[in-house]
């Protein structure tokens, strides 16, 4: 039962339809290199738990929110995000802490882009701590596995092709706000 929701919870990321995470995971750890590898796994984790949270409220019928609006509210965190990044002066611990918080808060989000099908799954379920330590921790290990390729493409980019941290950051980030713009406009909730 374990392994079958770490399965979800990996799927839920390394997946050819997870663009949104994917995305969402980009913008996140675009400001990082290899050095930072602590700071990278705190924010994960931030991720992580916010997206927990939510899982738990959900499954609970704590939390309902709309579908139409998760969904269009998660590319738009990805666009807050990346826009930070292109404001961010320095790369500092200190200048990143802000991260942390936009992590966890949009984690909060991200999870409820989840909820509803996860809460149908356990619902087959008596226990549901197994399976949501199962799913989250699938998770965990799908966002790092994300984030260490792109900390690969960054050393790789600023490396060999001696692209400043600054370029690369403006190169992620500009990437990540435009296609979430598209998708938020997909996604648009309402009618204009």
């Amino acid at each position: 039962m374990f392994w079958d929701y770490f399965h979800i919870g990996w799927d839920h990321i390394i997946n050819r339809n997870a663009w949104d995470h994917l995305l969402f995971i980009m913008a996140l750890s675009a400001i990082y290199v290899f050095k930072d590898w602590k700071q990278v796994l705190i924010l994960v984790t931030a991720f992580t738990i916010g997206h927990t949270i939510t899982l738990i409220l959900a499954t609970f019928n704590i939390i309902r929110f709309s579908s139409s609006w998760i969904e269009f509210l998660i590319p738009v965190t990805i666009m807050i995000t990346a826009l930070f990044n292109t404001l961010m002066k320095k790369f500092t611990p200190k200048s990143v802490r802000l991260n942390y918080f936009l992590a966890l808060a949009f984690g909060l989000i991200h999870g409820m882009g989840f909820a509803n099908g996860l809460r149908s799954l356990l619902g087959k379920e008596s226990d549901i701590l197994l399976p949501l330590l199962g799913f989250n921790l699938g998770l965990e290990a799908g966002q790092l596995v994300a984030v260490l390729g792109l900390l690969i493409l960054a050393a790789i980019w600023q490396g060999v092709f001696k692209v400043s941290r600054r370029d690369w950051v403006l190169f992620l980030s500009g990437g990540a706000f435009m296609a979430a713009l598209v998708m938020a406009m997909e996604r648009l909730p309402f009618n204009l």
